[in-house]
This record gives structure tokens, sequence and C-alpha cells, in this order.
């Protein structure tokens, strides 16, 4: 498997896998101390939830990647093949637009978390670092996007 291909299609799916991974022995560790030993992890229920909260900016570009987001179709199923292509053109760019704020929005808040040196209750992780979650979902998604308006226009093979 070439980089190109395993950046392209593999790198999110296994970084879900992993963390999903992650997430499920957290939460059984937890509720083994909680419920057999009677004492509470302070960090692993903070750290679950970072752990998920990344989960979902990245499985939003695994998402578009596998074109399995929510659409509504019925619209532009009233439409021919040229005048579809044209709405999903449409749909495309704004959502490409509210990526690319998002990753900039993001990043400004990245910013902003850093200088005020903020730290996770229980863990005493830097914040930034959880919310860089944000800026980087904007970029993959958008990388995504341009990549779904050149499928759009791709021609198929036979």
């Amino acid at each position: 498997m070439t980089l190109k291909k395993l950046l392209d299609e593999k790198l999110e799916e296994w970084f879900l896998v992993a963390t999903m991974v992650v997430m499920v022995v957290l939460i059984f560790v937890q509720v083994i101390t909680r419920y057999i030993f009677e004492n509470s992890l302070s960090w692993s229920e903070e750290l679950a939830r970072y752990v998920h909260i990344w989960q979902i900016w990245i499985g939003a570009s695994f998402a578009i990647r596998k074109k399995e987001h929510i659409k509504v179709e019925a619209f532009k199923k009233l439409f021919h093949e040229k005048g579809q292509k044209i709405i999903d053109l449409i749909a495309l760019i704004l959502w490409f637009v509210l990526a690319v704020f998002l990753a900039i929005a993001g990043t400004d808040l990245v910013n902003t978390m850093f200088t005020r040196g903020q730290d996770s209750p229980a863990m005493q992780l830097p914040m930034w670092f959880i919310y860089s979650a944000i800026p980087l979902g904007g970029l993959l998604m958008s990388i995504r996007l341009i990549q779904q308006i050149y499928f759009l226009f791709k021609p198929e093979k036979p």
C-alpha cells in the first residue's frame, strides 16, 4: 500500500478504530473500579470525553470521504443529471466555506486557549490540545470536500 493511498483511505479509519478501543477500555475500567472496587478513577471519564470529541471531528472528515453524511435528496431528484451535479456542487462549496470557517475560528480558539494556559480539571491537560480537534477537523473536512468536488466531475470508469 502506498503512502498516498494510506493517508487518503486508512489514516482516519485507523485513528477512529484506535480511539474507540481506548474509549471502551477506559469506560470498562471505570465501571470495574467503581462497582467492584468501590473507588472511582478521577481522570478516566474526562479522558474518554476528550477522546470522543476528537472522534467526532475526525469522524466528520471520514464520513465526507465515504459519502456517508446525511443529505436531503428529494429536491435534487427533481432535476436531470446535470442539474443534480450543479446542486451537489453548490452544496459542497457551501459546506467547504463552513469547514474553512471552522478551521479558522477553531485556530483562533486554540490560540486563545494557549495564551490563557487553561488546563483540564482532572488530568491537567492543556485545553488548547483538546480544542485543536476543531481546526484539524475543519482542515480535514476542507480537504475531503475538495476531493468530493473533484470526484463529482471526474469521468467515471466503465
